[in-house]
């Protein structure tokens, strides 16, 4: 474990994770500073009056004179102020890098550009299925330092490139990047190659590399070593088989569970399932009891979430769908017997939407596009496109011409922030329109 007394430590972003750090270096006799680029930052009314802070933005004299700054993963290492700091050796990490200091129980680490969430949670069951002390968090739920006992059995975190950033002390017992597609590009300047080597950064040390099949950019830098395990759709150690009209989990050569006993749907949950298994296989819990949770694991909300079946149509809530893999994923494993409804639209990002024009070829789809980068989604195939301004306008036009087996499907392939607070506000929003048209 680290010592950090007579450090002078400063933490960048406030929040739930912000709080954290605070709670984290008081309980070791360490007083930190604390900035935010915010005024009012989510978490002011919880810290301690003691504490200094300086809000609106970033204290470079504050920086120069730390020993080590701790920064949220929101704010790029990029930023002149902190390539001012790393340049004169002050060290700057994140808090998962902390934890990782500190965790005496093995990890379970994750991370891709989609399915991250969903994996993280069922794995996590999967474990307290088998009656594992585990503590499940990191880039969703709690932070990763609020999970820190001495009681845990396990731990499975789902990281995000921003935090695997500024970690280097990870040797994860088992770690997947489940696949690599274009997101982020507004802090991946290099594009793609620098995204993605960000994510590679989980593979240090590990144990057992999750690798997927279908996938080349998901393979450690110098491709796959005796460490790798793969899963995929049709190959890898753990893959999909199917048979007389049945699609079974099979991991290993040996058939382990008919997907039609899984309450999720979908091609790109049942691979999410496939990966979640080989990453419980590598820490040894029992299969039984990760089988079991497959089968009573109802799915996240926002990804890929029917919310309303009403006279034989269905509205799927994808909102989680921030980028275009994501909503690949969606596209490539659904099955519609009528007109497809397709909702995108909002901040892309800077990505190339292009990859979605094979999944909107034929009679059967309807594209509305709304929000900021609206107007390019609907170049991609602009006979069967309408714009709107917001999502809720494209619904209500929606709403009159659907028929029995039609779905109406948000999956946006882009962020919300052009017109929302969140991903989850969009996604309630559609659930909301969605029981009131439907």
């Amino acid at each position: 474990m680290a010592d950090y007394q007579g450090k002078k430590v400063v933490i960048i972003g406030l929040g739930l994770t912000g709080l954290s750090c605070v709670d984290f270096f008081r309980a070791r006799g360490v007083t930190p500073r604390v900035m935010d680029t915010r005024t009012s930052p989510g978490g002011l009314d919880k810290l301690a009056p003691e504490i200094e802070r300086h809000l609106g933005g970033l204290n470079e004299v504050w920086l120069l004179e730390a020993d080590l700054i701790v920064a949220s993963p929101g704010i790029a290492l990029a930023t002149p102020a902190l390539v001012a700091a790393a340049d004169a050796g002050v060290e700057i990490v994140g808090d998962i890098e902390l934890f990782c200091r500190e965790a005496q129980a093995p990890i379970v680490a994750i991370t891709g550009s989609n399915g991250k969430s969903t994996v993280t949670r069922m794995v996590g069951e999967m474990a307290e299925a088998a009656g594992v002390n585990v503590g499940v968090g990191g880039n969703i739920g709690l932070p990763a330092l609020m999970l820190l006992d001495a009681e845990r059995e396990l731990y499975v975190l789902e990281l995000s490139s921003f935090q695997l950033e500024t970690t280097s002390s990870l040797k994860a017992a088992a770690a997947t990047v489940l696949n690599v597609t274009e997101d982020h590009m507004d802090r991946y300047p290099l594009g793609l190659q620098q995204y993605r080597g960000a994510k590679l950064r989980i593979y240090e040390n590990a144990d057992v590399c999750v690798v997927n099949a279908d996938d080349a950019l998901t393979m450690p830098v110098r491709g796959a070593d005796e460490r790798c395990i793969s899963f995929g759709v049709d190959v890898g150690d753990y893959h999909l088989n199917h048979q007389q009209g049945d699609t079974w989990l099979r991991a290993r050569g040996e058939k382990v569970l008919n997907v039609n006993e899984m309450q999720l749907v979908g091609q790109h949950n049942y691979t999410n399932a496939l990966a979640a298994l080989a990453l419980a296989d590598a820490v040894a819990l029992p299969r039984s009891s990760s089988l079991l949770a497959l089968t009573t694991f109802g799915g996240l909300p926002h990804r890929f979430q029917l919310v309303l079946n009403h006279n034989d149509v269905c509205w799927i809530n994808d909102s989680k769908a921030t980028n275009v893999g994501s909503t690949e994923a969606a596209l490539s494993g659904l099955r519609v017997t009528g007109t497809l409804h397709l909702l995108v639209g909002g901040d892309g990002k800077s990505a190339d939407f292009a990859p979605l024009n094979r999944f909107l070829q034929g009679d059967r789809i309807r594209l509305y596009c709304f929000g900021r980068d609206g107007g390019e989604l609907a170049a991609l195939r602009p006979e069967i496109a309408e714009q709107t301004e917001t999502m809720e306008q494209a619904m209500r036009l929606i709403a009159p011409r659907v028929r029995p087996g039609d779905t109406v499907l948000l999956s946006p392939a882009c962020a919300s922030l052009d017109q929302f607070k969140n991903f989850e506000q969009r996604g309630d929003c559609f659930t909301q329109l969605a029981k009131e048209l439907g």
